[in-house]
């Protein structure tokens, strides 16, 4: 039934929306908010992701290709295509699985956080998430609200890191806890990584670093390096402290990588 990642319509998706489809329970009632030309609600349907969708997008053009899309794949019938912003296209309890890819991680927790005061949350199981930037925010919004990780991937595609947050409600009796996946994690036998680091780096993807992961936070050291250089040459006290916070941040963060495994998938 699953073809994911196959050419669908003569469009292939993305690997990085090929993963989020992935994230999708089979059977779902989908809601992919921000959905562009709508290929992941079309995607969905025709893998049997999905057995209705709804793909929102609030500006005009995207709407427009959207609306399109959906007609020349044939699936008016099982895609409602709307106008709107963020989870204000649905109607309380129409979804039971959100997608949200492709915008920066505070943009999605205000996205979610509205919804939710809207009631816009009701009957949703699983969130698919795939925040440009800002991720560990999205991850707080998340622990705050009663939301679980239940899996984290990164990757690279077009010189870009992306990472995708798969999450389900907080259910005690099943063990799904956010102090579950929160708990103090030992890396290299040694080093014990606190809530704080493991909102920041990603539970998951601490637990199994690929190439994707290690490229993204070299990179997080190489820009805070640039900017320990060019704080360097500030005399401002508030420079000194700030030296000091980003001197620490690098330090944290090269020790953690140290000490991740070395064999990494």
């Amino acid at each position: 039934m699953d073809n994911v990642g196959g050419v669908m319509n003569n469009v292939k998706l993305s690997e990085r929306l090929r993963l989020v489809l992935e994230q999708v329970p089979p059977g779902s009632r989908l809601a992919d908010i921000g959905s562009d030309h709508a290929l992941l609600p079309i995607a969905a349907i025709e893998t049997g992701r999905a057995v209705s969708a709804v793909a929102g997008e609030v500006n005009p053009g995207p709407y427009e290709a959207a609306r399109k899309g959906v007609a020349e794949a044939g699936l008016s019938a099982k895609i409602a295509v709307r106008r709107g912003d963020g989870l204000e296209v649905l109607a309380p309890g129409e979804a039971d699985c959100i997608t949200i890819a492709g915008m920066g991680g505070a943009l999605i927790a205000a996205i979610l956080d509205r919804g939710q005061s809207l009631g816009l949350l009701e009957g949703v199981k699983t969130l698919a998430l795939q925040p440009n930037v800002g991720e560990d925010i999205l991850r707080r919004w998340l622990v705050k609200n009663g939301w679980v990780l239940t899996n984290e991937q990164i990757l690279q595609e077009d010189g870009k890191i992306y990472e995708i947050l798969t999450v389900v409600r907080e259910d005690a009796a099943a063990g799904i806890t956010n102090e579950q996946v929160y708990g103090d994690l030992a890396v290299g036998g040694a080093l014990v990584l606190s809530k704080e680091m493991l909102l920041e780096m990603g539970p998951w993807l601490l637990r199994t670093p690929n190439q994707a992961f290690l490229d993204k936070w070299q990179g997080e050291i190489t820009k805070l390096e640039g900017i320990l250089k060019s704080l360097s040459r500030s005399e401002l006290a508030s420079a000194e402290a700030k030296r000091t916070q980003i001197s620490e941040q690098i330090r944290t963060i090269t020790e953690v990588l140290e000490c991740l495994p070395k064999d990494k998938r």
